[in-house]
Formats: structure tokens, C-alpha cells, sequence
């Protein structure tokens, strides 16, 4: 005789493009689901033809297969938090933005993926200004980096104040909360910034980690925050657990040979167990 129904698993919907390669994108985001111990699912936004050394070729997915993707997996198996990665043109942002607010999804980690680590610029003038305006006010929080804020906010930014005058920035450009990532700064110290509305700052510092291995890393810390915010933390503890785990991840894949380029984090250092919920 079957067991009883009792319990579910926390859901993290990753809608993202596809890295060949398995470092970044909907690959790591799975990897660092399973290694929080969420049940992960995804909503390919593109697919990419790379490895450790670069991008080759991207194929954007039809709005209309997004769209089943996304409603498929929320209509039947239901969506605890969300992970947006790489939206790449103006029409895929604001289809996002309609399935956000088509299912109520209300936890959501956006990542506004822009700079390639090779500095090219990845989303058009148009999608910037979707993005903002439609889907900034959803997100629970935004995790850009250094080059991305700066690109928001049109003004380089090299030292703490000025991350702190553009995460405000961001804030009054309809943000939430933003985790500005401070790690393209110089000095032997990485510097991330928390600030959400009516809030302190919150500032977490730590030494900078040696490794050739970084690609990824965006999309991990971004796809953590979301499985802690499934798992139950609030934000503040969602960002600090996160970034744990990716420095935690990024030691342990430092002294690995991944390709001949850029290679991933060890997302499986220390894998946790499948959590259990109990049914509503």
C-alpha cells in the first residue's frame, strides 16, 4: 500500500539561458538547487553554444515556448521562488514580466544579466528599459554586479560610497531591494552591499578568494538567495547564507581543472539532503 501524501519538496523556478558548458546559467542554478536540497525547474530563455574560453552562438528560445514552459511547470507543480537570469532582448523581459504577474508569483531574485565577462554588452538599450520599468517593481531583490549597476545608472563606480549613492539609485528606480556585488572593486577584499527600502545598509565583507575558476558565479549567488527564500530566510539571511555557499564553492573548485578558460565552482561540495514540507 502507497505511503500517505504528506510532504513536498521547496520549488525553484530558474528562467535563464542555457550554458553549454555546464559553469553558468540554468546548469549551475540546477546544480546549486539540488546542493540546497530544492527541488529545481527551469524556463530556457536561450541557448548558448559555450565553454570555459567563451560564447560561440546564441539561439534565442520563441516567446511562445517560454511561455509553455513557464506556465507548464507553475500550472502542475506549483513555484515556491523564482531566479531570473538572461533576458535578452525587450520582448522576453516583458514576457517574463506577464508570467510574474500572470501566476502571482511574489519571491523573485532577479539577476539583470548585461556584461559578459569578456566586458561585451549583452541586452539592448530597449530591454534595459523594460527591464526597469516592468520588472525591477517585482523582484523581491536585483543582484547586479559592479559593471552592470554601472550601466543602470550610467556613472562608473569604483569605491563603497559610490556603491551605496547607486544602490539608492537603484532603489528609487523602482528596486525593491538590491544586493550590489562589489567584487569587480580592487583590493584584497570583496565588498557586497544589501540595501532594501526603509532599511540600513547592510555590508558584508570577506578576503578575496584566490581562483582562475569563476564562471558562474553570478548565477549561483542568485539561484542560492532564491533556494534559501524558498527554504524560508528572510532576505538578509537568504544573501548572507548565499554567499557562503558560493565562497564555500568557489574554494573548493579553485585548485580544479575545468577546460582551458574560466571554469565553474564545485557546486557539490557538500550537498544537502532533499528538504520536506509539509503539504498546505
Amino acid at each position: 500500500m502507497p505511503s500517505p501524501v504528506l510532504f513536498q519538496y521547496p520549488r525553484v523556478l530558474s528562467i535563464a539561458g542555457s550554458d553549454s558548458g555546464g559553469g553558468a546559467g540554468i546548469q549551475a542554478d540546477l546544480k546549486t538547487f539540488a546542493a540546497l536540497g530544492c527541488f529545481g525547474m527551469t524556463a530556457i530563455t536561450a541557448l548558448t553554444a559555450q565553454n570555459t574560453l567563451g560564447v560561440r552562438s546564441i539561439h534565442a528560445v520563441p516567446l511562445a515556448i517560454l511561455r509553455d514552459q513557464i506556465d507548464a511547470v507553475v500550472e502542475d507543480i506549483g513555484v515556491d521562488a523564482v531566479k531570473i537570469g538572461m533576458l535578452h532582448s525587450a520582448a522576453t523581459v516583458r514576457e517574463a514580466a506577464a508570467a510574474l504577474q500572470r501566476h502571482q508569483l511574489r519571491t523573485v531574485v532577479l539577476d539583470p544579466v548585461m556584461i559578459a565577462t569578456s566586458g561585451a554588452v549583452l541586452i539592448d538599450d530597449e530591454a534595459v528599459d523594460v527591464l526597469v520599468r516592468e520588472l525591477f517593481p517585482l523582484a523581491t531583490v536585483i543582484t547586479p554586479n559592479l559593471d552592470e549597476a554601472a550601466l543602470l545608472v550610467k556613472e562608473t563606480l569604483r569605491t563603497e560610497a559610490d556603491m551605496e549613492q547607486a544602490a539608492r539609485k537603484l532603489l528609487e528606480m523602482g528596486a525593491p531591494a538590491v544586493l550590489l556585488k562589489g567584487g569587480h572593486l580592487s583590493g584584497d577584499t570583496v565588498s557586497d552591499l544589501l540595501l532594501a527600502r526603509d532599511a540600513a545598509p547592510v555590508w558584508l565583507r570577506a578576503p578575496r578568494i584566490a581562483s582562475g575558476n569563476t564562471h558562474g558565479t553570478g548565477c549561483t549567488l542568485s539561484s542560492a538567495i532564491a533556494s534559501h527564500l524558498a527554504l524560508g530566510a528572510d532576505l538578509v539571511q537568504a544573501v548572507r547564507q548565499s554567499r557562503d555557499f558560493v565562497r564555500s564553492a568557489l574554494q573548493a573548485g579553485a585548485p580544479v581543472r575545468t577546460g582551458a578558460g574560466s571554469g565553474p565552482l564545485n557546486h557539490g561540495f557538500a550537498p544537502h539532503a532533499m528538504q520536506l514540507r509539509p503539504l498546505p
